[in-house]
């Protein structure tokens, strides 16, 4: 009898922190209502996830490799100082409230390494045959630790990481950004401004590279001695996602675009979106397959930048506060919307250009943090009222 081959491994090399190049304007902060605290230490683990998987081509397809991954700490510094937010930190007050307080404390960002090609790793993670498998596997490519519960300021928000897959000029780009701190949508939209300061970055020292980039790289090359000293190496099928229970191995979720239809509908998020939100939950569950009814009671984070602001709200819905207006699939209403089920790619990722390239494939995920559910609305911007709502449920 065979061996069982060694399972592939990720080499993660020590965490940085990319800080705002420029100082935050002190006092400034963003509130988060609680509807009822206190707030679970599970619910501070709710987060989106996104990889964007991308081919370099051509015979210095490796040189252009290292070349992006010096830049990358560089222009994320830079992006940041433009969204202040996306380096700030959780905390807590004596009533039970909490904000996220804008100041220079950073996003963490790591470099990896991939045993396995872009292609084998794309044909694992999209099988659907073996979901648990590939859901490890694309854990292992945006990297999250737990926000602590008791002491949350200490604890990073967004997590980015970039991972280089073997051979074939592949490599992929993972985050992980907590929904205290900003929606799916908001998170694209920075990721875009990213994008462009990296390309503008790049073009600007096409001349030459700094001397210290070289100095650099030159000790982040494969088998040199100070990056032995300082990778930690992990079978890629141990990325379970224990941290969240596990229940996101069976959780999906449903991107909608809701249209107010009735005046009630306009301005929101507001008390009325409960019956928005158990009508979505509801049809969620009915495209997907999912046993069971809706259940009793789940969480329900609200963002709101009508004052500029960006104010998040932490909720539970109880089925009870509306019912789902049905009409035979997605062109059901509740609280005064129209639904429409819509795709992930209208956050405009697959537009999102690293290395002159466009990505190959992208991956969405909101993980729920152990919940039987989550529900997040979302203003996409516009005079019309219209927002996104993710609903997230168990199949």
């Amino acid at each position: 009898m065979e061996p069982t081959p060694a399972a592939p491994r990720v080499h993660l090399q020590s965490p940085q922190t990319a800080v705002p190049t420029r100082a935050v304007e002190p006092g400034r902060t963003r509130h988060i209502a609680v509807a009822s605290p206190p707030l679970p230490a599970a619910a501070l683990q709710r987060r989106t996830r996104v990889v964007l998987y991308y081919r370099v081509d051509g015979a210095s397809a490796s040189a252009r490799l290292w070349e992006e991954a010096m830049w990358t700490k560089e222009s994320l510094s830079e992006a940041v100082a433009d969204h202040p937010e996306m380096a700030g930190r959780l905390r807590r007050h004596a009533d039970g409230s909490w904000e996220v307080k804008l100041n220079d404390a950073g996003v963490r960002f790591t470099e990896a390494t991939a045993e396995a090609t872009l292609d084998e790793f794309l044909a694992t993670v999209q099988d659907k045959d073996h979901r648990a498998r590939s859901w490890d596997w694309e854990a292992a490519l945006a990297p999250w630790s737990d926000v602590n519960a008791e002491d949350p300021d200490v604890s990073a928000l967004v997590y980015v990481q970039l991972t280089r897959f073997q051979g074939d000029g592949g490599f992929a780009v993972g985050v992980s950004c907590s929904l205290m701190l900003s929606d799916p949508l908001s998170l694209a939209r920075f990721l875009a401004s990213w994008a462009r300061t990296h390309a503008t970055m790049k073009a600007q020292n096409d001349v030459a590279t700094h001397p210290l980039m070289q100095y650099a790289s030159y000790f982040q090359r494969p088998g040199a001695r100070a990056v032995r000293a300082l990778v930690k190496s992990i079978p890629l099928d141990a990325f379970a996602s224990a941290d969240d229970g596990g229940d996101d191995h069976a959780a999906e979720t449903v991107l909608f675009r809701a249209r107010p239809i009735t005046t009630a509908g306009a301005g929101a998020p507001a008390d009325h979106h409960h019956a928005l939100v158990v009508a979505c939950v509801a049809q969620a569950k009915e495209r997907l397959g999912a046993a069971g009814k809706v259940p009793p009671q789940f969480p329900v984070v609200v963002f709101d930048d009508s004052d500029g602001k960006g104010g998040v709200s932490v909720e539970t819905c109880t089925a009870a506060y509306g019912q789902p207006q049905s009409n035979g699939g997605c062109g059901g209403g509740g609280g005064g919307y129209k639904l429409e089920v819509t795709q992930w790619q209208e956050l405009g990722l697959e537009e999102l250009v690293l290395s002159d390239s466009k990505p190959l494939h992208v991956s969405y995920s909101i993980l729920n943090g152990g919940s039987d559910g989550l529900v997040v609305v979302m203003p996409d911007g516009g005079a019309d009222g219209e927002v996104l709502v993710a609903a997230t449920v168990l199949k």
